[in-house]
């Protein structure tokens, strides 16, 4: 069952009919931003004949589209095997590739035969999209037939908690497409609160359905403006960047969309489109799903001309500057202006005194201001794992290669807005008054210490004693490869499965990998360590030339170490999204099982993770629902 943000769409958040949603410009100011014309990817909806696909793709790059869209609407004409095809030759000639689903395949429905069908159908599209190498597919959300938000929104989550677990590994974002009319499911509100529950949900935005249910608004780029100040308000930024448009002229009445026109007969025009893009730095992939050739040779004749306007970049307001370096394209960006001898965030509801954002803090000349902005920018998924949690902070002053400290204490200059977690210290003999992290303020709070590494406690503040989850840290010695770190990590995925156990591997964004195992919060901390430690156990005599647990460091040579130590309260690991301080910025990143014998562990990084997050949500959201006891794996290991 969805939980009650997610039941009941607050007012705020609909987009509604009329003209409310024009009022969102001054309420979410854009920025002005560079601008090239590599920010629009433009291209068209429809079929490919049967025959030469690599003619018909070099055909679309002849007429300077860098996109298409297959119109998968009514079925399936193609299999696995030509999409994959098919993609490997459109990314030859970088040309996007995304499918909209078939129109019954969509999240509404109350029949449970239909509903089964409708999943599979959506299922399909995303393994086709997975074959195509799509970044996201296109739905229908579906319509109201007389129910109220609240049972739509039910339903709606219904399927999804259906599908997630069979697409999540896909790589390809679920897009749901605004709906036009009064009759279908859908606002950008609507589709906003969906994917705060469902992060691989990713709005679409067809500018003719918004047009005809604000009664023919979009004609200003302000207007445009005022949608894309909502979108940045209440979506991730990845899930934006860049944001699948589709776009044609049409025809409207007081119950929305009638019906499509042919470009320039109606009072929808792609000008205020590419300016407004233009103003807010906003990259999009824009679809002309016109019906006729002539239409989609008129809309990408005026969108070329506008583009040449926008080129070369406005420049920014003379009283804001970016916080981060430019180094690194984030999903978010942030604005900063000047106050004193430092600088204060643009736009977030806390003041955020910032300092030295231009302070190289990595070696590749990565600054402090890009260490903040990717913790903003990562907020939406990190968060989650720092909530009700105390934290530990590893503060590099000077950066990375500077001297550092770790920090438990929350320090005394902390803003009075943000909470702090009091737990006991043994080892101090005293409470220890913890940073907490419990919103996007605090994190780039956080950040602005210089905390590179943030370590949030395996327990809640709540149940301290006890944590949510088990982890196995595997750290490879002098000599040891990562070829076996992955031979020991699927030793104890094995070993886990038999127990009746679900484990979850993140790179550590050094050179090991941590494999957590969610757990409900009943098990003191000894239990868990010991658990741990009789699985490490077992796989070091399975193979003890593979794995070590041996305390001698130079004992470790050549092999990777099972560290079971981490399982202790008040000791700490990097989070999953953590960035660690080492050349490039590398970040503490979930992966799937299938994917760890071909991965590079440093590829991952504050400038790469970027299109990973957007394909796959949070791949470690389970690791937060427990769900899992010890009870039957400690009976079977005889403890």
């Amino acid at each position: 069952m969805p939980d009650a943000r997610y039941q009941t769409p607050d007012a705020e958040l609909r987009l509604a009919q009329g003209s409310g949603v024009w009022d969102l410009g001054s309420r979410y100011p854009t920025r002005r931003a560079g601008y090239s014309p590599s920010m629009i990817r433009f291209g068209i909806s429809g079929l490919p004949p049967d025959g030469d696909d690599a003619g018909f793709l070099d055909d679309l790059v002849r007429r300077g589209h860098t996109a298409f869209e297959f119109a998968f609407t009514s079925g399936f004409p193609w299999k696995e095997k030509r999409c994959e095809a098919f993609g490997r030759l459109a990314a030859e000639r970088d040309i996007a590739i995304s499918i909209h689903a078939p129109y019954f395949a969509i999240l509404t429905s109350d029949d449970p035969e239909k509903a089964k069908l409708t999943r599979s159908a959506l299922e399909h599209t995303m393994k086709l999209g997975h074959a195509f190498g799509s970044r996201v597919i296109v739905a229908h959300t579906g319509y109201v037939k007389k129910r109220t938000p609240e049972q739509l929104h039910e339903l709606a989550a219904e399927s999804l908690a259906v599908i997630e677990p069979k697409v999540r590994h896909l790589g390809v974002a679920l897009g749901l497409e605004v709906g036009g009319t009064n009759r279908a499911f859908g606002t950008l509100g609507d589709i906003a609160l969906i994917a705060r529950t469902f992060p691989f949900v990713h709005p679409v935005v067809d500018w003719a359905h918004v047009h005809a249910m604000s009664g023919g608004a979009l004609t200003t780029v302000d207007n445009f403006l005022g949608v894309f100040g909502f979108l940045r308000d209440n979506f991730p930024g990845w899930t934006l960047d860049p944001l699948h448009c589709q776009f044609t002229d049409n025809e409207f009445g007081h119950t929305g969309e009638i019906r499509h026109l042919p470009y320039g007969q109606g009072t929808l025009r792609v000008t205020p489109l590419v300016e407004a893009a233009a103003e807010a730095g906003m990259r999009i992939t824009l679809i002309s799903e016109a019906r006729e050739k002539s239409s989609h040779l008129a809309i990408q004749a005026e969108l070329v001309e506008a583009m040449a306007r926008t080129t070369p970049a406005l420049p920014a307001p003379d009283d804001t500057r970016p916080l981060a370096s430019g180094r690194v394209a984030f999903p978010q960006d942030l604005r900063i202006v000047a106050d004193g001898d430092g600088f204060i965030p643009v736009g977030m509801e806390r003041k955020v005194r910032l300092s030295n954002p231009d302070k190289p803090f990595f070696p590749g000349r990565e600054t402090k201001g890009d260490l903040v902005a990717y913790y903003h920018s990562v907020a939406p998924v990190l968060l989650p794992h720092l909530r009700d949690r105390a934290i530990v902070l590893a503060r590099f002053p000077d950066g990375a290669e500077g001297d550092w400290f770790y920090e438990k204490q929350a320090p005394s200059h902390r803003p009075e807005w943000l909470p702090t977690a009091p737990l006991w210290s043994g080892h101090r003999g005293d409470v220890i008054d913890f940073v907490t992290a419990p919103d996007v303020a605090s994190l780039v709070w956080i950040a602005n210490l210089g905390a590179i590494e943030i370590h949030p406690w395996l327990s809640r503040v709540a149940t301290a004693d006890a944590p949510d989850f088990a982890i196995f840290d595997l750290d490879p010695a002098d000599g040891a490869t990562w070829d076996q770190v992955v031979t020991v990590a699927e030793v104890i995925r094995v070993a886990l499965d038999r127990l009746g156990l679900v484990g979850y591997p993140k790179t550590s964004g050094a050179t090991g990998l941590h494999i957590y195992v969610p757990l409900d919060a009943v098990h003191p901390y000894d239990r868990v360590r010991r658990f741990v430690e009789t699985v490490g156990r077992l796989v070091v005599g399975a193979d003890p030339a593979l794995a070590t647990m041996e305390w001698d460091i130079p004992k470790r040579t050549g092999k990777v170490f099972i560290d079971h130590n981490q399982n202790v309260g008040g000791k700490t690991i990097a989070s999953v999204y953590s960035v660690r301080p080492r050349p490039g910025a590398p970040v503490s990143t979930p992966v799937l099982w299938d994917e760890i014998g071909e991965i590079e562990p440093a590829a991952f990084t504050i400038a790469t993770v970027w299109d990973r997050i957007a394909r796959h949500g949070d791949l470690f959201a389970p690791v937060l629902r427990g769900g899992q006891t010890l009870d039957a794996a400690e009976r079977a290991l005889g403890i």
